[in-house]
């Protein structure tokens, strides 16, 4: 099993992000079948909604890690909840800590953060580019790395493709790491 995270704005999106969510679902599919993955999301609401729809759609198992503000949210049966009982910023350190690889799909600062702790975490990291929202401005700021330590160097790509690739090309990769 390989489980992917996913950071993605929770509030209103450009209308064009669905279709790219609904491409690398099933690339995702494609690529990683052979570590039967798994996508994990911070909620039911936003862009992480288009996520989990799309993943159910291309027979991905999915958990979703709830923040206790949102506990009584009305989920697919076919989602696995995890009710963290935490507040958002706080699920998120559950969700990419139990996570291989974190993939950003575009957000604000909810979203960053996770970029972050990923990074800090020593996971892969990969931001899709071109989302028209916030997080497309990390990629001037911090091009390679969000810090000295250069932990793993962050991969920004407006194709997914080239992140359902790289994502399944880092499968390989050990994401259990201790950082500072």
């Amino acid at each position: 099993m390989f489980q992917i995270g996913f950071a993605a704005h929770s509030g209103q999106y450009p209308v064009d992000l669905r279709s790219k969510v609904s491409q690398l679902m099933l690339l995702l599919r494609k690529y990683c079948a052979q570590k039967n993955p798994v996508v994990l999301v911070g909620g039911y609401w936003g862009l992480m909604k288009d996520i989990v729809d799309s993943a159910i759609s291309n027979f991905l198992d999915v958990l979703v890690f709830l923040p206790v503000e949102r506990e009584i949210e009305n989920l697919p049966d076919k989602v696995f909840k995890i009710y963290t009982g935490v507040e958002f910023r706080a699920r998120s350190v559950m969700l990419v800590r139990s996570s291989d690889v974190l993939v950003a799909l575009g957000g604000g600062v909810g979203t960053e953060i996770e970029i972050l702790m990923a990074y800090a975490m020593g996971k892969p990291v990969y931001v899709l580019t071109g989302s028209g929202l916030y997080t497309d401005k990390l990629k001037e700021a911090f091009p390679d790395f969000f810090d000295e330590r250069k932990i793993v160097k962050v991969f920004y790509s407006s194709s997914v493709e080239e992140i359902a690739k790289g994502v399944c090309e880092s499968i390989s990769a050990s994401s259990r790491t201790n950082y500072g």
